[in-house]
């Protein structure tokens, strides 16, 4: 039937789901096997969510089924195109995908810490940058006592890596 004949109470507007963290096109979606689990229990979560709708009407629990639907379905593409990188097979040495890193930022004397992971683990309230952000991209491939320089807009903002684990 067509949409001119429906009566305008009976239609549901269509959920507007906030976009995942970008990866851009043609990256690869790493992650840790920390992240993995993460975005799994987070489709759990979502599926335990849906099955829970508590709504008045009919029509507030399809929407409400309809907008976790639609969060399920990125979140599903995001793990279907995620390629675990085990911490245990990266060089010790250098800084790849998964390092936590401290490092000493331009004069200050206080170290900061941070891990590179995926995009859909980042997080900096726990110290976790993207490994596609600027800085982990300058940080690639560095080893303890190397200097890196991130360009800013004002300032050049140098990095002394002080140390690497996995």
């Amino acid at each position: 039937m067509s949409r001119g004949f429906v009566k305008e109470e009976d239609q549901e507007e269509t959920p507007l789901v906030p976009p995942r963290a970008d990866l851009p096109s043609g990256s690869t979606n790493f992650v840790t096997e920390v992240g993995m689990e993460e975005l799994r229990a987070e489709k759990q979560a979502l599926l335990d969510e849906k099955s829970k709708i508590n709504a008045a009407t009919e029509q507030e629990k399809r929407i409400v089924s309809n907008f976790i639907t639609a969060k399920i379905k990125l979140l599903e593409e995001r793990i279907a195109t995620a390629k675990i990188v085990s911490l245990d097979d990266q060089p010790k040495h250098e800084i790849r995908f998964g390092a936590t890193v401290k490092l000493k930022i331009a004069k200050n004397s206080k170290l900061m810490t941070y891990q590179l992971v995926g995009v859909d683990e980042a997080d900096i309230s726990k110290n976790k940058i993207s490994s596609i952000s600027p800085i982990a991209r300058i940080l690639i491939g560095k080893k303890v006592g190397e200097e890196t320089i991130l360009k800013l807009a004002k300032e050049d903002r140098v990095f002394k890596v002080m140390e690497i684990k996995y």
